[in-house]
């Protein structure tokens, strides 16, 4: 088993954290987590990669153990992740790389594919949505309605996913067995966002939300065109990116593979060993 490095980055004068595997000369593959999380999604992954490809997951700004700016201190907004994200990527000297994105991972990485088509070798969605036809309407009315009116009519009912119950639910939910997911990823996460300041970066992140469903066309275009190899390794039973958002991507992408497994939103606490058996069987094909 590689081991796997712990490491910190200045990016344009914030402190980025993330976690570095396998040989430097293999094929790069770049996993940016979605929320509540950081790269500690990653954890059991990253070894399991490690053995042929050089992987780099860092944690965004705000999020584990990246700098956490307060909100009068930077703007956070999707946009500004992704800039950061392209700067630790440059930094590091990676010109060619696979994605795998998963919720907010998704929008970031979305921004690095359409600023630098060039650099993406292959994509790798897990329950990361990049189609209208992904959100559930039950989970997403109040975060559409908070992003088009802050305030104290709307904040309340997104302010509750700040909550342990609400993070809690977002890994055991649709996980046909739950005993599988630990109590150490929903306590983990909880301490994180709980740490002063932190609720008010969540909620900036909440209202621009909305800002990345304008870049859906774009992203479907960058398919069709750099005919970009596409991995969806979906958790069916998610309540927040629904499975048809998995299937979505066959539309455009011409070479995609679609698995729908029988799990939730965080699919590699419980499926782990299925994930990683489709994402190595494609990587292995796609990359070589």
């Amino acid at each position: 088993m590689r081991s796997v490095r712990h490491r910190t980055a200045a990016v344009d004068g914030h402190e980025i954290f993330y976690r570095e595997a396998g040989p430097a000369d293999a094929p790069v593959i770049v996993l940016l987590h979605g929320y509540p999380t950081s790269s500690f999604m990653f954890r059991e992954l990253i070894p399991l990669l490690a053995d042929s490809y050089h992987v780099i997951a860092p944690d965004h700004l705000g999020f584990g153990h990246s700098a956490a700016p307060l909100v009068d201190e930077f703007t956070y907004t999707f946009d500004a992740l992704a800039e950061l994200t392209s700067g630790l990527l440059e930094q590091l000297g990676l010109d060619r790389y696979a994605l795998y994105v998963q919720d907010y991972g998704a929008p970031i990485g979305w921004r690095l594919a359409l600023r630098h088509p060039e650099r993406i070798s292959a994509l790798v969605t897990q329950n990361g949505n990049g189609y209208e036809d992904g959100f559930v309407e039950s989970f997403w009315t109040d975060v559409w309605a908070y992003g088009e009116n802050p305030g104290p009519a709307t904040e309340p009912a997104v302010r509750a996913a700040l909550g342990l119950d609400a993070i809690r639910r977002q890994y055991l939910h649709g996980v046909p067995d739950p005993s599988l997911v630990s109590p150490d990823t929903w306590e983990h996460d909880f301490a994180l966002v709980s740490r002063k300041g932190n609720d008010e970066i969540q909620l900036a992140l909440f209202r621009d939300y909305r800002n990345n469903r304008p870049l859906y066309p774009l992203l479907h275009e960058f398919l069709r065109t750099s005919e970009v190899p596409v991995l969806a390794v979906w958790g069916r039973n998610d309540e927040i990116f629904g499975p048809d958002g998995a299937r979505a991507f066959a539309r455009d992408a011409k070479d995609a593979e679609v698995h729908l497994i029988d799990g939730g939103h965080f699919l590699l606490e419980s499926h782990l060993e299925v994930v990683a058996g489709c994402l190595r069987g494609f990587l292995g094909r796609v990359l070589g």
